[in-house]
């Protein structure tokens, strides 16, 4: 795998986020890049001195995670970068520029929601990053590896989407794929197109020699029956689509999704739909 991002401001879920970071890496034989944002704007600009020593103290913080972390990461390697500007924009941006193949970020919010809610930062990044992002809870349990990742397949072709990442995530890092067929309608001609998507899904995995197994239940709640199955299976990661492009369809939109990374225990899998992707 190419280099990962991870999103660092200092928090506990950015530290946490760049342990899994790092376990992640040292699987997949990839470098991991820290990068922090200054994204202080308004009047606090005119602090010309409070913003210097912000700048400063980050950067400090950055050199001491180099030198804590670095003999971590074997046998790839770890750097850190600073930016200005709005976080997600920035974020994003670095990955699309330096070909990065994927940015995770620590999902933490405010006091008393912190398990269940990402803050605004986070949501922004996943929203609006075109790579892949991996949203991960501070409180998740990093040291469990990648054995398997569940992969809801829907009746939308942009389910489609997130399959060549996805398997190429899995034959890194040794993982098989749990494939969740979902009727969301009751409908059986939803149902007969769920089965096509799924045939595709299979027929790729099996070309790529990635494991799989399959499971399949009619859904009411989509995002709650998702994150049930994924305790059930005790799958170590979700990968979803973050929206769909045809705007006709109500099951792969963003509130859908934001529902699976706000809500999720297990770290989620975020992939943006492509204009171009055939399967």
């Amino acid at each position: 795998m190419r280099d990962i991002v991870v999103a660092v401001d200092f928090s506990k879920g950015s530290i946490h986020a760049l342990d899994y970071a790092i376990e992640l890496a040292n699987l997949t034989h990839a470098n991991v890049i820290m990068v922090w944002v200054e994204s202080i704007t308004g009047d606090e600009v005119a602090m010309a001195k409070e913003v210097k020593e912000i700048r400063g103290e980050a950067k400090r913080n950055l050199e001491e995670l180099l030198e804590q972390y670095k003999g971590k990461l074997n046998p790839g390697k770890l750097t850190a970068k600073v930016r200005k500007g709005r976080v997600y924009t920035e974020l994003s941006n670095f990955v699309k520029q330096n070909d990065c193949c994927l940015l995770i970020v620590g999902a933490h919010g405010s006091s008393g929601f912190e398990e269940y809610w990402i803050g605004t930062n986070a949501f922004r990044i996943v929203s609006s990053s075109t790579s892949p992002v991996v949203t991960v809870k501070y409180n998740y349990e990093i040291k469990r590896g990648f054995r398997k990742i569940l992969f809801p397949v829907y009746h939308t072709p942009q389910t489609l989407h997130k399959v060549e990442f996805t398997a190429n995530l899995a034959k890194a890092t040794g993982a098989d794929i749990n494939l969740l067929a979902l009727n969301t309608g009751g409908l059986k001609s939803l149902q007969r197109v769920v089965d096509s998507n799924l045939s595709k899904v299979k027929t790729y995995l099996e070309e790529k020699d990635v494991n799989y197994i399959v499971d399949s239940i009619n859904s009411e709640n989509t995002a709650a029956d998702i994150i049930e199955h994924a305790r059930m299976v005790d799958a170590d990661l979700i990968a979803i689509m973050t929206d769909v492009q045809d705007q006709s369809s109500s099951v792969l939109l963003g509130p859908f999704a934001q529902q699976l990374v706000n809500y999720s225990p297990v770290p989620v899998l975020s992939i943006h739909p492509r204009n171009n992707f055939s399967l």
